[in-house]
């Protein structure tokens, strides 16, 4: 189960380890993520994964003004099928930071949360930019 610390978000924000770029990217990151997040608005996926890693539901879900972060509970839903035991966040920055801001911090750790509540584990959360993702878990944020 994942447990998240408290972190310091400070340091958080300015960590340059995490980053993976475009040339290195997975398939799963290149060809079922990435395809979701166009250049002029924010999207956020979720993916959810059964024990043994086989993708069980994806769901996007565009961003909506202020809510940006806020997932609907039938999202949530769809995603958190019988026999899923993972969920793999990911979003994108149109701005070109790969690097959380607080509200994606507090976003991860509020999620990472309420999925432990449920027994799912939250094995990443990924933040998507034009020259490749910040990976939470790479930075030690998960």
């Amino acid at each position: 189960m994942t447990k998240v610390d408290q972190i310091d978000e400070d340091a958080a924000l300015a960590r340059p380890d995490g980053f993976t770029p475009l040339s290195a990217e997975d398939e799963f990151a290149r060809l079922l993520l990435r395809p979701h997040f166009a250049v002029t608005c924010e999207t956020l996926v979720l993916a959810g994964f059964d024990a043994i890693e086989r993708l069980t539901a994806v769901q996007p879900i565009e961003a909506t003004g202020a809510d940006r972060c806020r997932i609907a509970p039938h999202r949530w839903r769809a995603v958190l099928t019988a026999g899923t035991q993972h969920v793999l966040i990911a979003h994108n920055h149109p701005s070109g930071e790969a690097r959380p801001s607080r509200a994606d911090l507090d976003f991860t750790r509020k999620a990472a949360d309420f999925l432990a509540n449920l027994g799912v584990d939250l094995i990443d959360h990924l933040i998507f930019v034009d020259t490749g993702y910040f990976s939470f878990r790479r930075a030690g944020l998960l």
